[in-house]
Parts: structure tokens; sequence; C-alpha cells
């Protein structure tokens, strides 16, 4: 937690902003090897959004993110990676996601398809764990970001 702690400060003396420290969190399913894997493609420029079930929002008691907010995100090992900024937020229909945000995700092919056969597996994942059934129309809240800094 203090190398997150130090980081932020470092970007924010930087940047001459009163922020305090944000979220920090990994991409993914939790592993490390997913947490690696999506945190590169988030610095190489790859994947520019992300989404997430707005009904587990919700039920932990999470804010829906703001546009400009930052957020530190982890790699891995739970250590900071970089520094994103939202850029739009949109509380979506998860069959009504276009083809334009899947691709904004970055991961496997780039395709639709892709993005919803992987989403779907892992919201079914993910709301089972909350006793929660999964459908073809939950509210996602999709989430286009930029990335602001990276850890050296």
């Amino acid at each position: 937690m203090e190398t997150i702690k130090q980081y932020w400060e470092n970007f924010r003396e930087k940047y001459n902003l009163s922020d305090n420290l944000p979220e920090a969190w990994m991409f993914g399913d939790g592993s490390e090897v997913m947490g690696n894997e999506l945190v590169e493609l988030v610095i190489r420029g790859v994947k520019r959004a992300t989404c997430s079930a707005k009904c587990l929002h919700d039920i932990e008691g999470e804010d829906i993110p703001a546009e400009g907010q930052y957020n530190i995100v982890l790699n891995g090992k739970n250590e900071p990676a970089c520094i994103i900024q939202y850029t739009q937020i949109d509380i979506t229909p998860m069959n009504e996601v276009t083809e334009t945000f899947a691709a904004l995700e970055g991961e496997g092919d780039l395709s639709y398809q892709y993005w919803y056969d992987e989403h779907e597996r892992f919201f079914r994942k993910e709301l089972s764990s909350f006793n929660l059934d999964f459908s073809i129309d939950i509210d996602l809240v999709c989430q286009q970001f930029r990335v602001v800094d990276v850890n050296q």
C-alpha cells in the first residue's frame, strides 16, 4: 500500500493536483497472469476501455466512476503500473454494447464476438458468486479511459 501512496503523491505533486488517493485495482479475474497481460495492453495503448456490472456496484455500495476521475492500475503483483483517467462513462445494456466499444477493450482479436463471449463467461461467473443470474441485457458501466502516467 505504501508504494501505491508514494506513486500517487509523486504524480499529484508533479501535476499540482489536490485529488486524494484514488482507487487502486487490477484488471481481470485477480490472477497474476491476467493482471499482467491486461495492464500491458493498457500501457501499450491497446486497451482503452473496460466495463463492469452495474448491479455489483449497487450491491457493494461502490460509486460509478466519473469522467475526469483518476484510478491507479496495478500489475499482477498488486504493484502500481499506471494511472488512468476516465474520459467517458456510459451505462449500457450488454446486448447494446457497440463493436467500437468492444474493440476499445483491446482484448483477443478485437472482434465484437470475442468481446461478447469472454464477457458473458466472466459475468456469469462473477454474478454467480453473488447468487445472481446472468442476462443478456444486464446493465454495464462502460468506462473509456486514457493513460496519464506509467510507473517507471
